[in-house]
């Protein structure tokens, strides 16, 4: 299954963009959010060198309804939120595409984490877009699971001549010493390591987990 990394352009109008671009230094690391009909809640880490100024400027940020510190040091503190410009949340909401928290933001753009299915991703593009939220995808790679793609007998065979070092450059064990540390025959075990590396590569080239 795909995952992708995005970078989200915050419209400059909501109290985030506005307030991480006055404070381009500070970065706010959203750990958990829950979108509601209309309004948005969550819990966001706020690391900046002048955070009492942050923190003031949030008291009177439009779009917050209400916010509490529960925890501050020196240059960091955990506020709790409730907020009416949950455009990225209900983005992710409309289009039932799970992220990874945390979702950091610096400087008006966040940065977050999305594995889903190819169809969800593109739901979740439109979604973006009909919220006016720019975006650009900075990476996308597709997760493998080894159970689907291989046997019990390849998985075994790949895994012992990753550890003792058959893949290495230069390489640390032969297909000789590997075949007898396993006690079977050298052609089984380069058939074995044939077939695994082609059920491997296939599903990498076409994105399939099995």
């Amino acid at each position: 299954m795909p995952t992708a990394q995005l970078a989200v352009t915050l419209p400059e109008e909501t109290w985030i963009a506005d307030l991480s671009t006055r404070f381009p230094a500070a970065t706010f690391r959203v750990l958990a959010a829950l979108p509601a009909e209309e309004t948005g809640v969550g819990l966001v880490e706020i690391t900046a060198p002048d955070l009492n100024d942050v923190l003031s400027r949030l008291t009177e940020a439009t779009g917050v309804r209400v916010f509490e510190v529960l925890h501050r040091g020196e240059d960091r503190a955990l506020v709790q939120f409730e907020t009416d410009d949950p455009l990225l949340l209900l983005s992710i909401r409309n289009s039932r595409a799970p992220f990874e928290p945390p979702i950091t933001i610096v400087d008006g753009v966040a940065d977050l984490e999305i594995t889903a299915s190819h169809d969800r991703l593109s739901s979740l593009s439109e979604q973006l877009r009909t919220f006016g939220l720019e975006f650009d995808v900075r990476a996308v790679r597709t997760s493998m699971d080894p159970d689907s793609v291989v046997s019990d007998n390849q998985r075994e065979l790949i895994e012992t001549a990753v550890e003792r070092g058959y893949y290495d450059t230069p390489r640390r064990c032969t297909l000789t010493e590997l075949a007898d540390y396993l006690g079977i025959a050298k052609s089984t075990a380069s058939e074995r390591l044939h077939r695994a590396e082609g059920a491997i590569i296939r599903a990498f080239v076409s994105g399939d987990d099995g």
